[in-house]
């Protein structure tokens, strides 16, 4: 029973720390949905073999998608015409990072951190993506960007200039639509594995001795190694990956390792690389793998000795942002993370206890949580069905 209430007591801790910048971060992403028009994202992406993978890995940072909720966007840029690097960065950049967990980053870790994971992810996609271009033979296809309506639909963009279009949602418009999303299926994708990671890291933290994390993952290659051995294979969000990594390097394991998890895990799981093989091909697949293996591991490196040349400890310095948040408002971010829980849990658990296949996410949207497919919105106002044994899809408008 003590152990138990350790557990709740510093998982209790680590939501609490959390909750507003989730919050925060989960309506930024939100917005990005909504103001940030899909056909501008498609109509960079197409030529050039360095520039149009350094645009993809950009606009991915913000994008709110995890790794196999990307997938189904990715694929709608390739059938656009997005150049297999431009899509190979994309796919590596948007899962690693996202507004919502640059907040948490920051809530729960340090500011380097907070800067040295979105830096570590466009590094990667860009790398990777690059050498996709490189080895890429045939020509590549112009872009055909899909202009519909981010906020609903109501018009393609074609028939519908963009100078009538802008009279039909006000500023105030845009901003519920951009909430609705954020609060309502946005979250209900992360719900269940954020507060899954709240758990874990509190598992870590009360149960987990310091001495023996230090002495395996206290920096160095072998703990880089070990790290990678362990998130490639792990299907995990890069949010709820972020309270597991700060309870990791809070019991002594270095910030590089903790990196590299954060990088690995995210992008990289069994489901994701399936799907890859059948949108991209094998190739594609191995480059994509070798790239975040062998940057993720260099960058952890890059990273420890970046700590020991400025002398932080970062034991001493983890979760300090959080304490800016006064407490009564930590709370009321608590209180409405979980009522806003609840509905998406619900729909959870119901669909296990009736065997719906898997489907875990509410009204309606899908990550694919390990199966070998997915269904979503994706970016470009469509929704994709990608199977990876074919690697073929169908597409509504």
């Amino acid at each position: 029973m003590d152990t138990l209430i350790a557990i709740g007591r510093e998982a209790w801790h680590i939501l609490v720390d959390s909750s507003v910048y989730m919050i925060f971060g989960l309506l930024v992403g939100g917005l990005v949905k909504v103001f940030v028009r899909p056909g501008f994202v498609a109509q960079h992406l197409g030529r050039g073999r360095f520039l149009s993978v350094f645009k993809a890995a950009l606009l991915g940072v913000p994008l709110p998608l995890c790794s196999c909720g990307v997938m189904p966007a990715a694929a709608s840029l390739r059938r656009q015409g997005a150049n297999r690097g431009a899509v190979t960065s994309f796919l590596i950049s948007t899962p690693e990072s996202g507004v919502d967990s640059i907040a948490i980053t920051y809530a729960l870790m340090d500011p380097l951190m907070t800067v040295a994971r979105p830096l570590a992810a466009v590094s990667t996609a860009f790398v990777a993506g690059a050498l996709e271009n490189l080895s890429e033979r045939e020509g590549q296809a112009p872009i055909k960007p899909d202009l519909s309506c981010p906020v609903d639909g109501c018009c393609d963009g074609v028939d519908c200039p963009p100078e009538v279009h802008a009279a039909h949602h006000g500023f105030g418009q845009k901003v519920l639509a951009g909430a609705r999303y954020a609060f309502g299926e946005l979250w209900a994708e992360l719900a269940g594995l954020f507060l899954l990671g709240v758990l874990l890291a509190g598992v870590i933290t009360a149960l987990l001795p310091a001495e023996l994390l230090s002495s395996y993952l206290g920096g160095g290659l072998a703990s880089m190694l070990i790290m990678l051995a362990v998130g490639i294979p792990l299907y995990i969000c890069a949010t709820s990956s972020t309270p597991i990594a700060a309870a990791l390097i809070l019991k002594g394991v270095s910030p590089g390792a903790a990196l590299v998890f954060l990088l690995a895990g995210p992008a990289t799981n069994v489901a994701s690389l399936t799907m890859m093989t059948g949108l991209l091909g094998k190739r594609a697949t191995a480059i994509y793998l070798a790239a975040i293996a062998v940057m993720s591991v260099l960058l952890g490196l890059a990273l420890d000795a970046v700590y020991v040349w400025l002398a932080i400890n970062p034991q001493a310095v983890m979760g300090q942002a959080s304490e800016i948040m006064p407490q009564w408002l930590r709370l009321a971010g608590v209180a409405a993370l979980l009522a806003l829980s609840v509905k998406p849990l619900w729909l959870s658990l119901r669909s296990r206890l009736s065997g719906a296949g898997g489907r875990t996410c509410a009204d309606d949207s899908c990550a694919c949580h390990g199966h070998g497919h997915g269904a979503a919105k994706g970016l470009v106002g469509i929704e994709v069905h990608d199977h990876a044994a074919g690697g073929h899809g169908h597409k509504h408008n």
